[in-house]
Formats: C-alpha cells, sequence, structure tokens
C-alpha cells in the first residue's frame, strides 16, 4: 500500500500526457480523482498502518528502495495529501489562463507522487533518489512559461538543486557505506564513529545538511527561491512554498535526527554553523522582503526566511527544537499557500503584480482581500493562529537549549517577527483602508468558483486550527516520537 500512494500518482501522470489537449474536461476530472483517491489511500495508512516497512525492490547489491511509515513521515505526507486536492482544484481554473495544461497537469500529478516517495523514505538511498526525482519533474514546471525569464528561473533552479543533490551525496555515501542508511530514531550510525573520526563525522553531516538544504534555501544557497516565482502561481505556491522547500526542510530533519544522531551533534561546530547560517538566512530574508514590492516575489522572499525557522529549530538538537520544525513545517505550509493563491487571484483577475496597484481591492475583490489579510495575520504571528504557537515553541526551545547560538537564532527570530508584520500587513493595508483607483472603475471581482472553494477552505482551516493549536502541537509531539 505504501509503494502505491506513491506509484500510482507518478503511473497516472505519465498517462495524462496522452489525453489530447482539447479533452480538458476528462483530463481536469482524471487529475482531481487522482489526488482524491491517493490522498484518501495516504490518509487511511496515515491512520492505521504506521510502523509498516515495505522495500520495494532491490537497486544494487545491499541497496534497496525502501518505504516506511512512521510519525514524522505521516506529518509531511499528511501535509500533502491534504493540500494536493485543494490546490489542483484552484489550479483548473488558473491554468485555464495560462495554457498547455497537458503537461502541467501531468508533471503536477508525478510531482505529488513523488512528494509522498520523500516523506515514506525508509532509508537515504530512497530519499535521495526521490529528491533528485522531485528536481526532475518540477524543472519543467518553473519553466512553463518559456519565457526568457522562466528559462533564466529554470537554469537557475537546477544549477542550485542539482548542486545541492552532489553535495548531498557526498555527505551520505559513507554514512550508507558504514551501516547508518536506515532511518533510526536518535541516529543509525554507530556512536563509536564520532569518538574515532569526530571532525570527519561533523563535515559529512554539514555537507549532508546543507546539500539537502538547498531546497530549504538556506543562505548562500537561497537566491533560485524567489527567481522561482516567474512559474505559474500553483508551482510557486504548492511546489515551492508547501512540497519542494519543504521536502528539503524535511530531508534536514531526517539526517539530523535520524542518520547522525541529534545528541552526537549538540554542541559541536556543526551546529553551530547551521544555526549561524540559519539565523542569517531569518534576517536576510526578511529584509528582502520588506524591500520587495512585487507581491509573489515578496512573498517568496518570507518563504527563505521563515524555512529558516524550520532549520534553526532542528539545528537545536532537542525534542523541543524537532517539534517546533515539524509544527512550523505544517503550519507555515498552510498559510503561504493561502498566500500565495491570493497573489494568483489577483493576478489572474486584474493582472497587477505592485503591492501598490492593489489599493481598495476590498470593494471589488472582498473574499480575496479577507482570506489574505487572515492569513497574513497568521503568518504575522497573531495569537490564536497556528503559526504564533510554532514560533513561539520555537522560541522557548531555543531558550531552553542553554547555548549561546541558540540566543543567536531567537534574536534573529524576533527581529524577523518585527519585519513580517511589516511586509505581510503592508499588502492588507493598501486592500483594505485605501481608496480604489478611480481610473479603474471596472475592475473586475472575486475569481471564479474553484479559486473561491480553494480559498475558502484554506482559510476556515487556518481558523480551526488556530482553535486547536494546543491539540494539534500535542498531535506532532507525540507523532514526533514515533
Amino acid at each position: 500500500m505504501l509503494s502505491f500512494a506513491v506509484f500510482f500518482p507518478i503511473a497516472a501522470g505519465l498517462l495524462l500526457f496522452l489525453v489530447p489537449e482539447q479533452q480538458r474536461k476528462l483530463r481536469c476530472t482524471l487529475v482531481e480523482l487522482t489526488a482524491l483517491l491517493t490522498s484518501a489511500v495516504m490518509f487511511y495508512l496515515i491512520t492505521g498502518k504506521q510502523g509498516t516497512v515495505e522495500a520495494a525492490f532491490p537497486i544494487v547489491q545491499n541497496l534497496t528502495l525502501t518505504f516506511s511509515l512512521d510519525g514524522t513521515g505521516s506529518l509531511f505526507a499528511g501535509l500533502a495529501a491534504f493540500l494536493w486536492p485543494i490546490a489542483t482544484l484552484y489550479g483548473f481554473e488558473y491554468m485555464r489562463h495560462v495554457g498547455r495544461e497537458r503537461a502541467f497537469f501531468a508533471l503536477y500529478t508525478i510531482s505529488y507522487g513523488v512528494t509522498l516517495g520523500i516523506a515514506m523514505a525508509g532509508n537515504l538511498v530512497t530519499l535521495y533518489i526521490f529528491y533528485e526525482l522531485l528536481s526532475l519533474s518540477t524543472l519543467p514546471l518553473v519553466m512553463h512559461s518559456s519565457s526568457p525569464e522562466a528559462i533564466r528561473a529554470g537554469r537557475q533552479y537546477m544549477a542550485y538543486t542539482f548542486g545541492g543533490a552532489a553535495l548531498a551525496l557526498m555527505g551520505i555515501i559513507p554514512v550508507i557505506a558504514w551501516g547508518g542508511g536506515t532511518f533510526v530514531p536518535g541516529g543509525a550510525l554507530n556512536a563509536g564513529l564520532f569518538e574515532q573520526n569526530p571532525v570527519l563525522l561533523q563535515v559529512l553531516f554539514l555537507c549532508a545538511a546543507l546539500g539537502f538544504g538547498v531546497k530549504a534555501a538556506v543562505m548562500p544557497f537561497h537566491s533560485w527561491l524567489p527567481g522561482a516565482a516567474v512559474a505559474p502561481t500553483p508551482v510557486t505556491a504548492l511546489l515551492h512554498a508547501a512540497a519542494v522547500v519543504k521536502a528539503g526542510a524535511f530531508a534536514v530533519i531526517r539526517v539530523t535526527y535520524y542518520t547522525f544522531g541529534a545528541e552526537r551533534l549538540f554542541g559541536t561546530v556543526a551546529q553551530a554553523v547551521l544555526i549561524c547560517l540559519a539565523a542569517l538566512t531569518i534576517v536576510y530574508g526578511a529584509f528582502r522582503a520588506v524591500r520587495e514590492h512585487h507581491l509573489k516575489r515578496r512573498l517568496a522572499w518570507s518563504t527563505v526566511s521563515n524555512l529558516s525557522y524550520i532549520i534553526f529549530a532542528s539545528s537545536l538538537m532537542t525534542p523541543d527544537g524537532m517539534t517546533g520544525a515539524l509544527a512550523h513545517l505544517i503550519f507555515h505550509a498552510l498559510v503561504k499557500i493561502t498566500l500565495f493563491y491570493c497573489s494568483g487571484a489577483i493576478l489572474v483577475q486584474t493582472g497587477k503584480t505592485q503591492i501598490e496597484s492593489m489599493r481598495g481591492f476590498r470593494t471589488k475583490m472582498p473574499l480575496v482581500s479577507t482570506v489574505y489579510t487572515i492569513a497574513a495575520m497568521a503568518l504575522a504571528g497573531m495569537p490564536l493562529l497556528p503559526p504564533f504557537l510554532s514560533k513561539w515553541t520555537i522560541g522557548n526551545a531555543a531558550l531552553a537549549s542553554g547555548t549561546p547560538f541558540g540566543m543567536v537564532g531567537l534574536i534573529a527570530m524576533l527581529i524577523s517577527a518585527i519585519l513580517c508584520a511589516v511586509y505581510v500587513l503592508y499588502p492588507a493595508f493598501f486592500m483594505l483602508f485605501r481608496n480604489p483607483d478611480r481610473e479603474e472603475p471596472d475592475m473586475p471581482g472575486d475569481p471564479g468558483l474553484c479559486m473561491k472553494v480553494s480559498l475558502v477552505i484554506l482559510a476556515l482551516t487556518i481558523l480551526l486550527s488556530g482553535l486547536f493549536t494546543n491539540r494539534l502541537l500535542a498531535f506532532i509531539m507525540t507523532q514526533a516520537q514515533m
């Protein structure tokens, strides 16, 4: 069943290339049914099959493609399973305005299966293979428009992600050779290896963490993400705010807590390096977001900053840090996909991208303006909304770590929190409190039904999650220990 959840959407995506371009209704039906069925299977596995290990097939000698479902993987897989059908529904309306839907939805569906392959990877080999496949399947999506800007963004994305994969491979090959390829809570490597080769193990960890961290846009490997904002909004939102970038953060959590071992890395130079890079990225991404006036690119720079909250939390090497990392991985994905979808709706309806041109949208696009404001307040850390709790958990974990580098990261979070409130609420201010531009009395209203339904579901999920944040955090903590 684990293999089915991975390979069914991949196979369905390949078959979608055979559906003629003009058969739009058939294609949309097949895409949505594939997403719904895969998600249904995934939730069935999460609720009843945790602890399952399934060896799909051997690759060479002792290297096997292995899937397993533990608590950490269930959280990431559940996030993808919840968001993908909603994102697909949104994409139907958005891509009608963009074109070339057959190739787009085929690759979009394939990417779903690949993302689940990362979530349920049972060893480093499987994680690495699907990490590379995610780059290959999403690269054409970034370059979908074939414009010069999209081609440049695709080349940059390819250079960074494939370069990061090569760096990660340098870190994991010795680990696999030493018998640490399988994910084990507390670390798969023998503790004696750290006593014999402490410097080498730290170098290998940094290679693996930074290599996988390229997808999480950790400095100095961050510039591909704002460039990828040129992709269609369904790609930017789901793959570059929820799936691709979260796959990078998820892989860092895997190598930290399930391969090298957090207790063995705690207090090392490698930990200090990763924390400092994450803290620098948190502040730098927030500053760049404040200076950016293109809404979609501002949200992309915000993602750069917020992804390093996850990297910082995981690099604290404590159970509370891991809980905070997983909580922010989920809550940030939920909020950021909503913000991106609002920007996409504005782009489709009005063609506007600059924040200052969105004055008075409350009168013509009340739903989009309302949903954006809810998500913006959540990302800014308003109490009773989900990201507040994940950020609070990370901050407490930093204080409890008792290390000076933990305080460095906490200071970075405080600076970022102030900047976040500025850059994410500023567009809401223009939408809600500025008078409409008199030169555009016939501005279109809210988008069509597919987009509206997606936005309403996401907004309600944010609000309902805020009512049960303590229970959600307790659930995440429990899953992190499984």
